[in-house]
């Protein structure tokens, strides 16, 4: 290997990326913690490292010039390589003290890992947690989480997944919501109530419809993206909505409207497999394994 021509610094180089993929100097400091204007700094250091202009500067965006594309393809691939040999060290620890990061969508994150942490807490104390509330898959291979839970099973070769188990969603609203428009006791009662909606409205009402609740769009009031804010809007009687039964049983205002009406969704659990052979990934993944199933 030509040690003399590799003259760039990694660091200026991984500020590049960050910068790249987050799309401004604001969101790559935010990302590795570092201050905007040393991200700027090292961006600039590898413009002139290089002799080429990375970006282009249209106001307070920043675009890839051509250059700056074909560095971005050279550079990923030197992440995705800082990644994996991450990955293998963490991989090889014994310690079973330090950080492990989890991902799960924002019901996941509220409602069902606090207790799980909890426990955790009184096993290994000396274990660090960050949960990662997000409704988007997290890469794993990049390490934005060491732990993932889902709810559909992942396709990369490189994950290893394990079902933890099964949950079940039911109907929820509150007693005096139920009281204002009549409890419904038959599937055509149910068309002419509100309901709240997690997003992707489309989908809700294909999944209600095959459950044999005749509803359409028109029914959907009131929605949101971030499950915890619908939860919270249908806890404030504004509707009909859907919730696991475990996060609901939590709540004393609710009530399960058609209790015979059970939707279930399965709970997988997702780590790389370099960091499954870690001891403190390993105590965190069947600890969640077994407090989920």
């Amino acid at each position: 290997m030509n040690w003399q021509a590799i003259n760039f610094d990694w660091n200026q180089a991984r500020a590049f990326l960050a910068t790249a993929q987050e799309g401004s100097l604001s969101a790559a400091s935010r990302a590795l913690g570092l201050t905007q204007p040393t991200i700027g700094r090292q961006v600039a250091a590898l413009e002139d490292t290089l002799g080429v202009a990375l970006f282009d500067r249209v106001g307070r965006s920043l675009i890839l010039t051509e250059a700056g594309r074909d560095v971005l393809t050279h550079v990923q691939a030197m992440g995705d390589a800082a990644a994996r040999f991450s990955m293998a060290a963490t991989g090889q620890s014994d310690q079973i003290d330090g950080h492990v990061a989890i991902t799960a969508t924002d019901i996941m994150s509220a409602y069902h890992l606090p207790p799980i942490l909890k426990r955790l807490r009184d096993i290994a104390p000396g274990i660090e947690v960050t949960v990662v509330s997000s409704n988007s898959i997290q890469n794993l291979m990049r390490r934005e989480a060491d732990i993932a839970i889902r709810h559909t099973r992942p396709t990369e070769p490189d994950l290893i997944a394990k079902l933890a188990g099964e949950m079940t969603g039911h109907l929820y609203a509150t007693r005096d919501y139920l009281d204002r428009v009549g409890w419904p006791k038959t599937a055509d009662d149910i068309a002419r109530c509100d309901f709240v909606g997690f997003d992707d409205h489309d989908r809700m009402v294909a999944l209600l419809n095959a459950h044999g609740m005749p509803i359409t769009r028109k029914n959907i009031r009131y929605a949101s993206a971030d499950g915890v804010a619908a939860w919270a809007m249908i806890r404030q009687g504004l509707g009909i909505g859907p919730m696991s039964r475990a996060a609901a049983d939590l709540v004393p205002e609710v009530e399960m409207v058609f209790p015979d009406l059970a939707i279930p969704f399965p709970v997988w659990l997702v780590a790389h497999r370099e960091l499954h052979t870690s001891k403190r990934i390993r105590l965190v993944f069947d600890l969640l394994a077994e407090s989920l199933a």
